[in-house]
């Protein structure tokens, strides 16, 4: 049995239909019996539990030979920092007291580093914790979520304009939530040994003037990569309800890439995924 936390999100969907998929018992975590509907009817057992309650996500995790997890932000926390160290500290409570023999943990690009990382913070500190209970630790570290640039999909549609705070010349790193989740369930299977760390990418690098053509040729117009100052990353976050806490360590960490602050511990070992980026586009438009 694989348990999944995350499972109504991007990349948690993805691990279940993958697990699914290759016939492997597979248990839900969601936090309501309404979100478990559709789960149930795909053959996924549902666990309802929540990472507020250690003594119900004990259960979730009981029986299981290796667990997803994830900590999905709440972004208009007042304390985002603080309130996803917490959720943190009570999955790894949950993960040690149910025994589970295998966690493979959703961080981030940049989750070694401890330093002004902005919300990559947060991934840090999960790998900190996991690794002190986990008994076996498989450490997935993608990049930009391709996925990402669906918010402005509707300004390039109405405008012909993508509005980015990444220099729109600068190939990135970027890579699909799906393949995430298929790369994911594929560490599920195998099992892990003591501690692993997956650092991920697409199948290439990608800039923003790249993403603009790619919509371009999608939607059958011009699209132009606009590049915003790094001073509007606050009242740009802010708009979408981010809290100002959150809204600050997105600016901290946009600000931390544009310095190079920010890469992978082992980049010669890079995991590829497969999805290309005018194949995730296409799926956003």
């Amino acid at each position: 049995m694989f348990v999944v936390l995350g499972a109504t999100g991007n990349t948690g969907a993805v691990v279940a239909e993958t697990l699914l998929g290759r016939k492997h018992p597979v248990r839900v975590v969601v936090r309501s019996d309404e979100k478990g509907a559709a789960w149930k009817i795909k053959g996924a057992e549902v666990a309802v539990a929540s990472l507020d309650d250690v003594s119900t996500l004990t259960k979730a995790f009981q029986g299981a030979k290796g667990g997803y997890v994830l900590v999905p932000p709440n972004y208009g926390a007042e304390a985002w920092l603080a309130d996803q160290r917490t959720a943190m500290d009570r999955a790894a409570e949950a993960i040690q007291k149910s025994g589970v023999d295998h966690v493979v943990f959703l961080s981030s690009v940049g989750g070694h580093i401890h330093g002004e990382t902005g919300p990559i913070r947060a991934c840090n500190y999960g790998e900190q914790v996991l690794g002190r209970t986990a008994k076996r630790l498989t450490i997935l570290r993608p990049p930009y979520f391709m996925e990402n640039w669906a918010p402005v999909v509707g300004a390039a549609k109405a405008g012909g304009i993508l509005p980015t705070f990444i220099a729109p010349q600068a190939k990135i790193p970027m890579i699909s939530t799906k393949d995430i989740g298929r790369i994911a369930a594929e560490h599920l299977i195998a099992g892990g040994q003591g501690k692993q760390i997956v650092e991920m990418a697409g199948p290439e690098e990608y800039s923003p003037e790249q993403v603009a053509a790619a919509l371009g040729q999608i939607l059958g117009k011009t699209v132009t990569a606009q590049h915003a100052p790094l001073s509007a990353v606050v009242p740009t976050f802010r708009s979408f309800g981010f809290s100002d806490e959150a809204a600050r360590l997105f600016e901290e960490m946009y600000t931390a890439f544009s310095k190079g602050a920010i890469g992978y511990e082992h980049p010669i070992k890079l995991v590829r995924g497969t999805v290309t980026l005018q194949d995730a586009l296409k799926g956003m438009v």
